[in-house]
């Protein structure tokens, strides 16, 4: 299956082309300037793997919880691409992307990814999988401090794994959650093609119309300094 994918939600810019077996990335770490990065991204690796848009069988794309602007940039992006290209678009759920591309690397019950929100906020989700299976559970979401993330992930203590790209603001708040935290640098857009796959071949892609970024906030424009 031919596949581009697209991930900007937070903290990183990436494209990945799937053309067969071969997997083709290209990223930038300058994510906030998503607007300029992500179809430059797009081109260079769709012409790395050697593909056009026609023929792609699909496009997948983060998307969120995560950054306002970037979820805007990246469904945008997403959506231009797979109209023009007359394919498929798969909208995939950001937190459960990273909970699946974590599960090869921690043996814990519960995975917890996480996303920065509003300053000391993080949007969560709590996965549940069974011992040496990535068939996940969700059972909680939200948006919280990271010390009230503490006390809800008590009751699996010794047996979760937190995954967020930025542990700093949770080793100087919790050392129970640090000590169980997985460095997410390995989410990238490549982690979203096997989830895009499997919708594709189960034919539930997403409507043009109907697909839009999952915000879980209302956005807050910064007011200027009188």
């Amino acid at each position: 299956m031919n596949l581009l994918a697209i991930e900007c939600t937070h903290q990183l810019a990436a494209v990945a082309v799937k053309n067969g077996n071969r997997i083709v990335e290209r990223a930038s770490t300058d994510w906030q300037k998503a607007a300029e990065a992500i179809l430059p991204l797009v081109v260079q690796a769709m012409g790395d793997a050697g593909l056009v848009p026609a023929e792609l069988d699909g496009v997948a794309v983060s998307a969120g919880p995560g950054s306002f602007t970037a979820l805007r940039i990246g469904m945008s992006a997403a959506k231009g691409i797979a109209y023009g290209a007359g394919c498929p678009l798969v909208p995939i759920p950001t937190l459960h992307a990273m909970a699946a591309a974590a599960c090869n690397r921690t043996e814990a019950t519960c995975i917890v990814p996480l996303i920065p929100s509003r300053p000391g906020e993080y949007f969560y989700a709590i996965y549940l999988r069974p011992a040496a299976s990535c068939a996940l559970e969700e059972i909680g979401h939200g948006r919280e401090m990271a010390a009230e993330l503490v006390v809800r992930l008590k009751p699996f203590a010794g047996d979760f794994s937190v995954t967020v790209r930025d542990l700093s603001g949770l080793e100087s708040l919790a050392s129970e959650l640090s000590s169980g935290a997985l460095d997410a640098t390995f989410f990238t857009a490549s982690s979203l093609l096997d989830m895009a796959e499997q919708v594709l071949v189960n034919g539930r892609a997403a409507s043009l119309a109907e697909a839009s970024p999952d915000y879980r906030q209302i956005f807050v424009p910064l007011q200027k300094k009188q």
